[in-house]
């Protein structure tokens, strides 16, 4: 038996109570700002959702705010539209913005990190509730509402304090993760400078046969996306990657009316507008894209089209210099200007051989450090959605605990 079935059968034999999250949480707002109100210097710094996630640039207000709008370190928030998600902030103290909530509670009845990782492991089902509106969000009405349960503090901590351990591993391990990445960036800068080589150095567009790029079918027109069969690629799924299935389709229909056009396998797609910009991907599949994804067919007399993706993949920063407008964009003649060394073919394969095996071992989430991080990943929300689930006796159930095969780290993550 384990300490935490130890501490369930003491502390609550006959079950665990639940209680509305309006009746133990305060979830305070922050302040709805006019983008005028957002200054690039200030006295306050202005925490927004972006800066949780895409590192969006701050914002500073001179307002003069009441003191439940700021948050300081440890502060437990939760972002509510556009991106949700609980957060405890570590950081100094800074107001935060509307679409923020400071949840505020009782830290001898609920334990801060037992309330993140419940609301966390309910992401999936609050997102069901989104209203329906220009930005989707989560209602304060429709969380109040929802049930959250309360064992005693004891229970509490030993459940967080088994989700922490897995968190650190999980954590280590992206460290690693990222250092050999930034090593494997090295290298493939190396391998494709040829300093003191003589090899040609050519603009992109000499080796691309074809070059096009997408289109959007017009969204209301339910004829031109439902039942869809055709792969259609937007720049969400331009991520330094092969794609080999997308989330996206379009009908038939869509590409006889509409600008869209097939691209055929081993295109290299560079993503050309706003925060995705410069991006780029190789399709494994015969597909669409939409306007924002530029699709280059490369002439495999003059270019292994891997090598071509291992040149831009490198040119990323140079690409992102070259972004125009307010929203940051490429254009096909940006992309096609670049400047690429173009060797012999044979050269290119043993380049492309030594890249690839570099590559799989930072991204291919079958072998090495990524297929460990997304085997930890799925073990601690496994046991973080069990350790959250109780029964009506308050027994914690693993589905087949006894038969699942754990192994010597598992085990000591739980001890």
């Amino acid at each position: 038996m384990s300490k935490l079935d130890l501490l369930i059968e003491n502390f609550c034999p006959q079950g665990v109570s639940f209680k509305p999250l309006g009746e133990v949480v305060r979830f305070l707002n922050g302040r709805a700002y006019k983008q005028a109100e957002l200054l690039d210097e200030g006295k306050y710094k202005v925490l927004r959702v972006g800066n949780f996630y895409t590192n969006d640039k701050w914002y500073y207000s001179d307002l003069e705010l009441d003191e439940d709008k700021y948050c300081e370190n440890g502060d437990l928030l939760y972002t509510w539209a556009a991106t949700l998600g609980p957060q405890i902030w570590s950081g100094e103290t800074v107001i935060f913005h509307y679409h923020i909530w400071k949840l505020v509670f009782d830290e001898t009845v609920l334990n801060k990190r037992f309330l993140y990782y419940f609301l966390a492991k309910d992401i999936d089902d609050i997102s069901k509730s989104l209203t329906k509106s220009t930005m989707p969000h989560v209602s304060m009405a429709s969380m109040n509402k929802r049930l959250v349960p309360i064992p005693p503090m004891e229970v509490q901590s030993e459940i967080v304090r088994i989700l922490d351990n897995f968190t650190e591993l999980t954590a280590e391990l992206t460290a690693e993760l990222t250092a050999r990445q930034k090593q494997y960036n090295y290298y493939r800068n190396k391998l494709l400078t040829f300093n003191g080589v003589d090899i040609p150095i050519v603009q992109l567009r000499t080796v691309v046969k074809k070059s096009c790029s997408g289109s959007t079918p017009t969204k209301g027109n339910s004829d031109y996306y439902e039942n869809g069969t055709i792969p259609w690629i937007r720049t969400q799924d331009v991520r330094f990657n092969e794609i080999t299935e997308v989330d996206s389709y379009i009908t038939e229909k869509a590409v006889a009316e509409t600008a869209v056009k097939w691209i055929p396998e081993n295109c290299v797609i560079v993503a050309i507008s706003g925060a995705t910009a410069g991006r780029c991907a190789i399709n494994k599949i015969k597909a669409t894209t939409n306007q924002h994804c530029l699709n280059l067919e490369i002439d495999e007399s003059k270019a292994l089209y891997r090598y071509i993706y291992y040149c831009i993949y490198n040119k990323y920063d140079e690409l992102i210099s070259r972004k125009q407008g307010a929203r940051g964009d490429l254009n096909s003649s940006l992309v096609l200007s670049l400047e690429i060394p173009v060797p012999a073919l044979d050269v290119q394969k043993r380049l492309v051989y030594v890249l690839d095996n570099f590559d799989a071992i930072c991204s291919d989430l079958k072998i090495g450090l990524p297929a460990e991080i997304e085997a930890r990943q799925k073990q601690y929300k496994f046991y973080r959605d069990a350790l959250l689930t109780y029964a009506a006796t308050g027994k914690i159930i693993l589905t087949d605990r006894q038969t699942d095969r754990q192994t010597d780290r598992q085990t000591s993550l739980m001890a």
